[in-house]
């Protein structure tokens, strides 16, 4: 079945269909919300958590949702905040630093929905050791693919801080293969 943004966003503004075409929604954003939260949490089960609190937040506010961005943007937006929040908790039960993330790269190796080479295990050890925001563009950008003025809304962030953050994150990326 194919999914159409124009049509789903009618649908969700009409009480009849509402179930319906949010039901179409996380059938067609799950995998993708799935990977966007994995990349900043790292672990499955908490990634899994993260993203049935982006789903919940998104149902509950359904109906405030206009169609002035897409779909997409905001539930990127949601899932973004829901993994800082999520991350912000976790710092306050850990001593460790949420920047010294060795162990979590560790972790992240031996969890058996892991299935990179060693080369991208060594990417993404480098990826969690750049400060939060140069991370989540980096992954948005390069992961995710997005555009930087899907980014811009969802972050909040203007397109050349962006990009600057963008450029700054490859360079230390570079630096720590160097």
């Amino acid at each position: 079945m194919e999914y159409n943004e124009k049509d789903i966003i009618e649908q969700l503004k009409n009480p009849e269909y509402v179930k319906d075409a949010f039901g179409k929604v996380i059938a067609h954003y799950t995998e993708p919300l799935y990977w966007h939260i994995r990349k900043l949490v790292l672990n499955h089960d908490d990634a899994n958590d993260v993203l049935q609190n982006t789903f919940l937040k998104a149902w509950s506010s359904i109906e405030y949702f206009r169609g002035d961005a897409k779909m997409s943007t905001w539930l990127y937006r949601i899932a973004t905040n829901e993994a800082i929040t999520f991350l912000s908790k976790e710092q306050g039960r850990n001593t460790a630093s949420i920047d010294d993330m060795a162990e979590a790269v560790k972790a992240l190796a031996a969890d058996e929905w892991f299935d990179g080479n060693d080369l991208q295990l060594k990417l993404q050890e480098a990826v969690t050791q750049l400060p939060e925001k140069q991370r989540l563009v980096f992954n948005m950008r390069y992961f995710d693919e997005m555009k930087y003025e899907d980014i811009s809304e969802i972050l909040g962030t203007s397109v050349g801080a962006l990009k600057a953050s963008f450029h700054h994150a490859v360079k230390k990326i570079e630096s720590f293969f160097e």
